[in-house]
């Protein structure tokens, strides 16, 4: 599920890969451009490349965020793997002390929380006390350790490293979805435990947050329907899954004709979800 030769015609997904591989290109950094190289033909990335994405990291594992002084976060180290996993690099000795720092704090519960001393400084989706941070925190760690997982089983043996906090994440997820799989948290909670969940077997729980995503996506943002679609293709939905096949006409229907996706945020996030998109198409 990492990156290799893939063949990304845009076929049937209606989205205009070639336009959007440009603008990577036109708009991207040297990292951008290593990611797509990956996404596209399994290239290494150079040295220097992963140096640049793997910069940082606490002395613990994982990286701190923007706004965290220093200490180490969920949120920044889900962030910089899912960078390092379009490096194709996520078995190399940085991603896997951030893994092995993710499991490591997880609580008795199964849920994450960042450290208490963010708590003045973290934004609402990562605030420790916050319920509804803490589901998104669980997803998004769960989904990492997950991916993880996969990627280990691909490349030979299992390793059962990750699999109990994958299963107690699930577990803590599916406890707290309403009746009619809606979930107390932020948008991308959902998709997050969709793919937790789905990985774990819970397809009941799964498909009840998939069908409130498909109510939800002609609402979305384009960049909220990229990571959506690309986070469900990385653990393994197949094209023809109906809420992906509504995710890419979604893509296919707001993609700009200089190949990008409109959004709020300058050409740095907009080149990121080129990246998603390109992900969630192959």
């Amino acid at each position: 599920m990492g990156g290799f030769p893939v063949d990304l015609s845009s076929g049937s997904s209606g989205v205009d890969l070639d336009g959007a591989i440009g603008f990577v290109v036109a708009h991207g950094d040297a990292v951008d451009r290593a990611r797509l190289s990956w996404l596209r033909t399994g290239a290494e990335p150079p040295a220097e490349i992963l140096a640049d994405a793997e910069m940082g990291s606490a002395p613990e594992g994982g990286w701190p965020a923007v706004w965290g002084a220093g200490v180490a976060s969920v949120d920044a180290t889900c962030f910089r793997l899912a960078e390092l996993d379009d490096l194709g690099a996520l078995h190399r000795p940085a991603a896997r002390r951030a893994l092995d720092w993710l499991a490591a704090g997880q609580r008795a519960d199964g849920t994450w929380e960042e450290d208490e001393s963010l708590a003045r400084e973290a934004p609402s989706w990562a605030k420790p006390g916050d319920p509804e941070a803490a589901l998104l925190l669980t997803a998004n760690a769960g989904f990492w350790l997950t991916v993880a997982g996969l990627d280990d089983r691909a490349a030979g043996p299992s390793d059962l490293a990750y699999a109990g906090p994958v299963r107690a994440a699930a577990r803590a997820i599916a406890d707290r979805l309403a009746a009619d799989g809606t979930w107390p948290s932020f948008l991308a909670a959902g998709w997050l435990s969709a793919a937790v969940l789905h990985r774990q077997e819970l397809f009941y729980e799964a498909a009840r947050i998939q069908g409130v995503l498909g109510d939800r996506l002609p609402g979305m943002a384009p960049a909220d329907v990229a990571w959506m679609a690309s986070t469900l293709v990385r653990v393994g939905l197949g094209p023809d899954d109906r809420l992906l096949v509504a995710a890419r006409r979604r893509l296919a229907e707001t993609q700009r004709s200089d190949g990008g996706w409109p959004s709020d945020d300058n050409n740095t996030f907009d080149v990121h979800t080129a990246l998603l998109a390109i992900r969630a198409c192959r």
